[in-house]
């Protein structure tokens, strides 16, 4: 008998209230720093729906971590 692949688990998306939520952030705060590229780039989830993986969000807030750490 083989073995199947154990299936990666699938990553959390975040829709735009709970990014809001977790960094503090207002929604064109969001956008204005995605445009400046200082902030992570959702995924299209729909024809008229965006998502952030929450691994990108986390990302963002641990590095706003590190830079008040000093």
């Amino acid at each position: 008998m083989t073995k199947r692949p154990t299936p990666e688990p699938r990553e959390r998306l975040l829709r735009r209230p709970e990014v809001e939520q977790r960094t503090g952030k207002s929604r064109s705060g969001i956008y204005l720093d995605m445009r400046r590229g200082c902030f992570p780039l959702p995924v299209r989830i729909g024809m008229r729906a965006v998502a952030w993986r929450e691994s990108d969000v986390q990302a963002w807030i641990d590095e706003r971590g590190e830079g008040n750490a000093a």
